[in-house]
């Protein structure tokens, strides 16, 4: 049975990966790469993988990763925004943290599906909303992301960190990054592009790597 890409629809092909174990769908237009459902994990799988995660705004190698994001990701675009969202902040709200202490953005809203799941969003706009490691974990991230330009004022950025797979057959197959069993959805800058093009958002920064800018 032909499985279709969930961002443009088009054809795809499959890449096993002897390594994880799991079968990936990867589109032959928009280079989106996505896990196979039958071999995604559960919700209370998925939690007790995030429960794994001990970050601490104490950790000043973890709080130095973010801050690079910030400063090549966001300042540069949105140096001030009154209403900030944190969408994915995860159980301890490092960025959050580190936004409003070190750079002197007003209070930020926090949303996560699993520690913070009160949709603070709901009837607000923002200037600015930042998601790190999370579209990787998403089943439907079109979806998501036309929630983004909904939530966006005019002239409002989101900002995401997510690591671009390689664009290669065998070294997807390998990559490290395809080991944590919630990491289901994999991009690079054509991919990004098309789920610009069809929500109506723009690129304004990539690192071809890891950091995206979009603004509405």
């Amino acid at each position: 049975m032909s499985v279709f890409c969930k961002i443009c629809n088009c054809k795809t092909k499959e890449i096993f990966s002897e390594k994880s174990k799991a079968l990936y769908h990867k589109c032959l237009s928009c280079d989106f790469i996505f896990k196979d459902d039958d071999h995604l994990i559960n919700a209370e799988e998925e939690m007790e993988r995030y429960n794994q995660h001990k970050n601490s705004v104490d950790d000043l190698e973890y709080v130095a990763y973010f801050k690079d994001f910030i400063n090549k990701a966001i300042i540069p675009y949105c140096p001030k925004a009154e209403k900030v969202l944190d969408f994915g902040s995860g159980p301890s709200p490092v960025l959050t943290t580190i936004l409003e202490r070190d750079y002197g953005f007003e209070k930020v809203d926090i949303y996560d599906l699993f520690y913070s799941p009160e949709k603070v969003y709901e009837g607000k706009k923002y200037d600015l909303i930042v998601s790190t490691e999370v579209v990787e974990h998403l089943k439907d991230p079109l979806k998501y992301f036309l929630k983004f330009k909904e939530l966006l004022v005019d002239g409002g950025f989101l900002c995401i960190m997510t690591l671009f797979h390689p664009n290669d057959d065998d070294k997807f197959k390998s990559w490290w990054y395809i080991n944590d069993e919630s990491h289901i959805s994999f991009y690079n800058n054509k991919s990004i592009n098309k789920i610009a093009e069809k929500v109506g958002l723009k690129i304004v920064y990539s690192d071809n790597r890891r950091y995206l800018s979009l603004k509405r």
